[in-house]
């Protein structure tokens, strides 16, 4: 990249992205966790980030360290909040800009720090550095949102699962309890699940995302519920 002079008088912070990465074990909504190995917040945990680098988007950015903690890429990943308090992070003026990710813990890599990283459920999360804690309310909150919208919650199940896999990732995700037979009746009613043939040897029946027929639907303007 060529080399730039700045000349701005006035102080400018720096800017991080966080990445709030989701994955489903099969019964519980996971988040991956990185311990912090130095100060400030040491020994705390903390969400996979950085600063960003002076020649990338806060999306290439994201996706760079996506790819760094678990090997990931092309997993769904959405912006969804930027965080600015001046007194967030005590070494400097920082602004962070979150993003969150779904991926199939079946798929993670751990990169170079999965001595420090860890799946925590959401309901055993321990305290977190800086303002993460805000964050992974926000981003449950906007991973709500899009999963009754949009097909996303399907980046979390392997790519042939049964319904009482997606009723339990459904029920993890917005943590209530769901009525098995109105629920079935409600995705199958999308016309959106296509019934396979097991090769995985399981007694229950199995189902794909028809994520080509979701496309066409969109294109001719029909936006179904899940």
């Amino acid at each position: 990249m060529e080399n730039k002079v700045y000349t701005y008088k006035h102080p400018h912070p720096s800017v991080t992205v966080d990445c709030v990465i989701f994955g489903f074990n099969g019964l519980s909504l996971q988040v991956l966790l990185i311990e912090r190995g130095s100060e400030p917040f040491k020994g705390c945990w903390a969400f996979p980030g950085g600063f960003l680098k002076i020649d990338e988007s806060a999306a290439d950015g994201a996706k760079r360290e996506l790819e760094e903690e678990t090997g990931l890429t092309g997993a769904y990943m959405e912006q969804f909040q930027t965080y600015s308090e001046p007194d967030r992070d005590p070494r400097e003026r920082v602004i962070t800009i979150a993003h969150y990710a779904l991926v199939r813990t079946i798929d993670v890599r751990p990169g170079d720090d999965a001595s420090k990283a860890c799946w925590f459920s959401l309901d055993d999360v321990p305290p977190l550095a800086f303002d993460h804690a805000r964050i992974l309310k926000d981003a449950i909150t906007r991973l709500r949102e899009r999963v009754h919208f949009r097909p996303v919650a399907f980046g979390l199940l392997p790519k042939e699962f049964t319904m009482k896999e997606l009723r339990t990732l459904y029920e993890a995700v917005f943590g209530v309890k769901f009525n098995q037979r109105s629920f079935e009746r409600k995705m199958l009613h999308t016309g959106l699940l296509v019934k396979v043939n097991s090769t995985s040897g399981r007694k229950l029946a199995t189902y794909i995302f028809d994520a080509e027929k979701y496309e066409e639907m969109r294109r001719n303007g029909l936006f179904p519920e899940f």
